[in-house]
């Protein structure tokens, strides 16, 4: 009987400590998913600034050749 207790117990501790760590592993997951995404947000914000830089410089050119006729 007494076996049984200290199984019972064992595989409770067992059984907390997996999901700790099936819970860490997916916080984790969804850390890495949050600074991917960060990143890609980064990316896409400098594209889009130079995407503006080079249509601001086109537009100028096509201003200057314009007043110069």
């Amino acid at each position: 009987m007494y076996m049984l207790k200290a199984a019972g117990v064992v595989g409770t501790i067992l059984a907390i400590l997996a999901l700790v760590l099936t819970l860490l592993k997916q916080i984790i997951a969804f850390i890495a998913f949050i600074t991917g995404a960060i990143k890609l947000f980064i990316i896409l914000a400098f594209v889009v600034v130079i995407v503006a830089v080079g249509l601001m410089v086109v537009r100028s050119f096509r201003s200057d050749r314009k007043n110069k006729s």
